[in-house]
C-alpha cells in the first residue's frame, strides 16, 4: 500500500473512532445501557486499530506521525482508558439487570468520560488537518485546552440535566469547584498556546552547515548578478521585444478567449537560440495593472536575470520595461512565464517557449536526417479547453518516413499530464531540458508531465501514423502523418491501461559530478496544509514546515556546497517541487535509489505521501525561490528562499517574491 492511501486509511480510522466515542457518549446519556457498551467496545477496537495505522504509518517516516505519537494517540489513551473504567461497569451491568435498573440514569462522571474521550479522538483528528507538521508546543496547550474546556462545558449541561432545579448540595458545591479549577486550568493553556502561535521564526536555517559569519563576505546584490552581453566565438545577439497586453485570443476551434498576453498571442512568441548566443529580450507591460516579469523556468540565469518580484526586481508596471540580457549556454527546452501574480498571470497567457540547441552539430534526434522534424508543444488549459501549442482539439501534421522526429512537451498549467505515444517505438531523449544518458527504446507506456516540466521524445518516423494523446482523450493531441491520406487508426487506441514509465530506472547510470553522501548542508521540507499566517493574515495555508509564506526561514548556503534536500509530502494533494537557478539530481523516491540515467529535473513531483531525496552544488549565487509549482499552492503560501550567504536584494524585503 502506497504512504498516501494508508495515510487515508489512517484518516479513516481515526474518523470511526470519533464516531465510536461519541455515539458511546450519546447511548450513555440518554441511557441506552447496552447500545452505549457496545459502541464502547467498538471504540476500544477502533482506537487499536488505530495504533495498528499509526505503527505501520511510522515505518514510512517520522513526519508522517509526529503530533498522533507525541499528542494525539496520548491525549486518547489516557482520556479512553479513564472511560472504560469509569463508564464500562456501569454500561456492562446493562446485561444482568433486569426490569427498569438498566434505565437507571448514569453517573455524570461516566457519561463526561465518554465524551471527553471523543473531544479527545476528534481533537487528534483535527490537529492533523489543521496544525500539521511539525507538533509545536502551542499546538499541543490548545488541544489540550481545548479538550479540558469541552469536558468541563460537558461536565456542567450534564449535571444541570441530572440535578434539575434542586437546591445546590455541598456535593454539587464541590463539583463546581472542580469545574472552576479545570476551566482555569483550560483558559491558562490556551492562553499560552496562543502566545506561542504568534512566537516569530528565525529568519534562516542552514541545514547543518556554518552559520553566516559575521563581516567576513563581501555583500554582493542580486542587482549586480546579471548576465553576460558578448556571445560565444561564432554566436550572435537574439533581441526580441515583447509586450505585455490584454487580448482576445482565438482557438482553432474558433473559440475565443479573454487573455493576457505576449505580444497579443497565446502562447507568447517563441524565442529560440544557438548555444552560445546572447539572448536580450526588452519586456514592456501595455496594461496588466497587477505588474508582469519574466521568469526563465529551469534556465539557469544569473540571479539578477530571474524575473522575482520583490527579490531580484520590481514588478514592470503599466508603462514600464525591463531588459533581460543573458547567454545561452545551456541547450534544451524551456519556457518563460511571469512571475508577478502568476497564479491568475500565467493560467491566463502569460508565457511561451524558450528553446535553444546546440551548436556544435552534435545530434539531437534520431533517424537517418534527410529530413528533421523538431515541434515544441506547450500543454496549457484554458477554462476547461486544452490546448496543445496555439490549437486546441487535434492538430495534423505531415511527416515523411525516416525523418528524425523531435516532440518538446512542455506543462505550463499547474496540473501534471498523461502523455501516451501510440504507433512507434520512442525514446525519451531529455527530461527538463537535459539530456538522459543512454536512454532506450520503450512503446506502449505513458509519461506522466508535471507542472512546469518538460520532456522530449524522439522517435523516427514510420510509414504509418503516430499520435501523440493527452489525458487518454483522442480527440487532444497532435497526430503526424506519412501522407495526407494515411490511415488514422492510432487515433482508436486505448492508451488508459498503459503503465507509467518510471523516469528513476530509465536510462543507463552514470557517474554523478559530485558525492551527494558528502553534503555540506541538507534541508527537510515537509508539504502539508495548516492553519498559518500568509502575507500576514491567518489561512488555511499550504505550509513548509508549518509555516507558509514569507515566514518560512531561508535556507542558506555558501557558494561551492553540495546541498541535499529531503522534500516529503504529508498531505493528500501532488505538489510539484521547483527551485530556481539550480537543477537537482534525484537521489530516490520513498528510499528507494535512483537505478537508471542521472536524472536532473528543475521541477519534480512528489504525491501525496512521497519523500523524495534529491541534491546540488551550489553555484550560481543569488536569492532563490523554492516553491510549488502548482501556482495556487505557491500564492496560499508554499514557497520560501534559497539564499547564498553575502548576497542581498534592494527589491524589498528578502522574504518577497510574489508567485
Amino acid at each position: 500500500m502506497t504512504t498516501g492511501r494508508l495515510i487515508v486509511l489512517d484518516h479513516a480510522v481515526a474518523l470511526l473512532g470519533v464516531v465510536s466515542w461519541f455515539g458511546a457518549g450519546v447511548a450513555a446519556a440518554v441511557r441506552r445501557r447496552r447500545l452505549g457498551f457496545g459502541l464502547l467496545a467498538a471504540a476500544v477496537l477502533v482506537t487499536l486499530a488505530r495504533a495498528a495505522t499509526v505503527s505501520v504509518l511510522a515505518g514510512r517516516g517520522w513526519w508522517f506521525v509526529e503530533e498522533k505519537v507525541l499528542l494525539g494517540l496520548p491525549l486518547l489513551g489516557v482520556a479512553g482508558t479513564t472511560a472504560v473504567f469509569v463508564a464500562g461497569p456501569r454500561l456492562r451491568t446493562a446485561g444482568r439487570v433486569a426490569g427498569t435498573a438498566a434505565d437507571e440514569r448514569l453517573p455524570v462522571s461516566s457519561v463526561v468520560s465518554l465524551f471527553t474521550a471523543g473531544y479527545a479522538a476528534l481533537a487528534g483528528l483535527v490537529v492533523t488537518f489543521v496544525a500539521g507538521y511539525p507538533l509545536t508546543w502551542s499546538t499541543a496547550l490548545i488541544t489540550i485546552a481545548l479538550v479540558s474546556a469541552g469536558a468541563v462545558l460537558t461536565a456542567r449541561v450534564v449535571a444541570r440535566e441530572a440535578e434539575g432545579p434542586r437546591v445546590k448540595t455541598d456535593r454539587q458545591s464541590a463539583f463546581s469547584r472542580r469545574r472552576f479549577v479545570g476551566t482555569a486550568v483550560g483558559v491558562g493553556a490556551a492562553g499560552t498556546g496562543v502566545g506561542l502561535l504568534f512566537r516569530p521564526a528565525g529568519s534562516m536555517t542552514t541545514g547543518g552547515g556554518p552559520a553566516p559569519s559575521a563581516g567576513s563576505a563581501t555583500a554582493r546584490s542580486v542587482a549586480d548578478l546579471r548576465g553576460l552581453g558578448t556571445p560565444s566565438p561564432g554566436g550572435t545577439t537574439r533581441r526580441h521585444v515583447l509586450t505585455a497586453q490584454k487580448a482576445t485570443a482565438r482557438l482553432a476551434s474558433g473559440r475565443e478567449v479573454d487573455a493576457w498576453t505576449y505580444d497579443g498571442q497565446v502562447p507568447g512568441p517563441a524565442i529560440t537560440a544557438t548555444e552560445g548566443d546572447v539572448i536580450e529580450v526588452t519586456l514592456r507591460n501595455g496594461d496588466i495593472e497587477d505588474g508582469v516579469t519574466l521568469h526563465w523556468h529551469g534556465y539557469d540565469v544569473p540571479c539578477g536575470e530571474d524575473g522575482v518580484p520583490g527579490l531580484t526586481q520590481h514588478p514592470v508596471a503599466p508603462g514600464g520595461e525591463f531588459v533581460h540580457r543573458f547567454r545561452a549556454d545551456q541547450v534544451g527546452t524551456y519556457w518563460y512565464h511571469t512571475h508577478e501574480a502568476s497564479d491568475p498571470g500565467v493560467h491566463k497567457g502569460l508565457y511561451g517557449t524558450l528553446v535553444v540547441t546546440p551548436r556544435d552539430g552534435r545530434p539531437s534526434d534520431e533517424g537517418s536526417g534527410r529530413q528533421s522534424v523538431d515541434l515544441t508543444l506547450p500543454v496549457h488549459t484554458f477554462a476547461g479547453t486544452l490546448v496543445v501549442g496555439d490549437q486546441d482539439g487535434r492538430t495534423v501534421r505531415t511527416a515523411a518516413p525516416g525523418a528524425a522526429v523531435r516532440l518538446r512537451l512542455i506543462n505550463t498549467d499547474s496540473d501534471a499530464h498523461r502523455l501516451a505515444l501510440a504507433g512507434t517505438p520512442f525514446r525519451v531523449a531529455a527530461v527538463d531540458g537535459r539530456d538522459l544518458h543512454q536512454p532506450e527504446q520503450v512503446r506502449d507506456v505513458s509519461l506522466r508531465l508535471p507542472a512546469g516540466g518538460r520532456h522530449d521524445l524522439v522517435f523516427v518516423m514510420p510509414d504509418r501514423p503516430v499520435a501523440l494523446m493527452l489525458d487518454d482523450d483522442r480527440d487532444t493531441g497532435v497526430s503526424l502523418h506519412p501522407d495526407e491520406n494515411a490511415d488514422r487508426e492510432p487515433w482508436t487506441a486505448d492508451t488508459s491501461d498503459w503503465p507509467e514509465l518510471d523516469l528513476l530506472r530509465y536510462g543507463t547510470p552514470a557517474r554523478a559530478p559530485f558525492d551527494p553522501d558528502a553534503a555540506d548542508r541538507h534541508f527537510t521540507l515537509v508539504l502539508d496544509r495548516a492553519v498559518a499566517l500568509v502575507e500576514g493574515r491567518p489561512a488555511y495555508a499550504q505550509t513548509v514546515n508549518g509555516r507558509g509564506h514569507p515566514s518560512i526561514p531561508d535556507l542558506l548556503v555558501t557558494e561551492g556546497d553540495v546541498v541535499r534536500f529531503t522534500v516529503v509530502n504529508r498531505s493528500l494533494e501532488t505538489h510539484p517541487w521547483h527551485l530556481h537557478g539550480h537543477p537537482v539530481l534525484i537521489l530516490s523516491r520513498d528510499g528507494t535509489p535512483s537505478s537508471g540515467s542521472p536524472l536532473w529535473r528543475d521541477t519534480f513531483e512528489v504525491r501525496a505521501g512521497e519523500v523524495w531525496d534529491v541534491a546540488f552544488r551550489a553555484a550560481n549565487p543569488g536569492i532563490w525561490m523554492n516553491h510549488c509549482h502548482n501556482l495556487p499552492h505557491a500564492e496560499q503560501g508554499m514557497m520560501l528562499r534559497l539564499s547564498y550567504e553575502g548576497v542581498t536584494t534592494p527589491f524589498g524585503d528578502a522574504h518577497a517574491g510574489h508567485d
